[in-house]
């Protein structure tokens, strides 16, 4: 990714490393956080190429010269990259990076330290961590790169410049899910989960969520046409299949998924959840107004608040259907 793409796709991150960088104010450590596929990653590699490219125009690197095409391959000797080793980041491999601390940089003044998932180091390998960043024996960049910035050490963040990156379009998070295999229905709903949710379900439970899916189209149908089955529905298929509260707080999104495509039917527009189902939606939207859609919504966002209360899930699930059928 281009230093031009980066800037339309992330403005207010790239405007701000691009000032650093042309007023020579970097701080020795920062901290990039966002969803997967907001671009830090290709962001902190530009970074580095900008302190070592030769033929830069401005701030903007290259991309050709012989010192980014290195860092491109991941064999500059003053740019190295700390990723997890399996499902963590060991305190062995940052011992093997502290060694590189302590020594001046190969080919220039100042070293790069990219540590790709930050959130995943162990505790020790994260105190470890702390104390370059507190006492780097050479002039020193370090980049922490993670999803969830809350999972890192406070010392780690108070000492650290954070930067927050935008989400990523809709739709390059559909595209995304999509390339890893997800299936083009399954991306548009995956896309519109919080990142840390989305991913485990990608990768763990496709099927579930196809399930998951198939059950909120036909309580929905249900609700307008066959209200008579709707509750054995939710007793026999429902109940069994979102097991516990994550799982039924992830079903109220569907739900609350399918009638937020119902409005953007009702308004003419795209970006459906459920984009193979045009015409259901535009069935179920010729007996709804826009206030009864609404209304819905409504009640779908409340009982995903009952739910964290702690109240009973089959009683809350029955109120809910009720309303969504009778209108009240």
């Amino acid at each position: 990714m281009s230093w031009n793409v980066l800037q339309e796709e992330q403005p207010l991150v790239m405007n701000l490393l691009t000032k650093s960088v042309e007023k020579n104010r970097l701080a020795h450590a920062y901290i990039f956080e966002g969803m997967r596929g907001t671009g830090k990653k290709e962001a902190a590699e530009l970074l580095a190429k900008s302190l070592f490219c030769r033929e830069k125009q401005g701030v903007k690197p290259c991309d050709s010269c012989a010192e980014c095409r290195r860092i491109d391959h991941g064999n500059h000797p003053d740019v190295m990259m700390l990723e997890a080793d399996g499902a963590s980041i060991k305190k062995a491999q940052v011992e093997s990076l502290q060694k590189e601390f302590t020594y001046k940089g190969m080919e220039a003044s100042t070293k790069v330290y990219i540590v790709d998932d930050a959130d995943k180091m162990t505790a020790s390998a994260a105190n470890s961590l702390l104390k370059f960043l507190e006492e780097p024996e050479s002039p020193t960049l370090a980049l922490l790169l993670t999803e969830n910035v809350h999972f890192l050490l406070d010392t780690i963040i108070s000492r650290s410049q954070k930067i927050t990156f935008a989400p990523p379009p809709l739709q390059k998070r559909i595209r995304m899910y999509t390339e890893q295999g997800a299936g083009e229905a399954v991306s548009a709903l995956l896309a519109r989960l919080p990142d840390q949710l989305a991913e485990t379900f990608a990768e763990e439970k496709k099927e579930w969520i196809v399930q998951g899916r198939t059950l909120v189209i036909q309580l929905t149908e249900e609700a307008q046409n066959r209200p008579q089955q709707m509750l054995l529905t939710l007793q026999e298929k429902w109940l069994d299949h979102f097991t516990d509260r994550e799982e039924l707080d992830i079903g109220l999104d569907l739900l609350l998924f399918w009638y937020r495509d119902i409005l953007t039917v009702k308004m003419e527009k795209e970006d459906l959840a459920y984009p193979d189902q045009k015409e259901k939606l535009e069935q179920a939207s010729l007996h709804l107004t826009e206030k009864e859609v609404a209304d819905r919504l409504q009640w779908i966002l409340e009982a995903k608040r009952r739910l964290r209360a702690n109240v009973n899930a089959q009683l809350m699930m029955e109120h809910l259907l009720l309303r969504l059928q009778e209108g009240s």
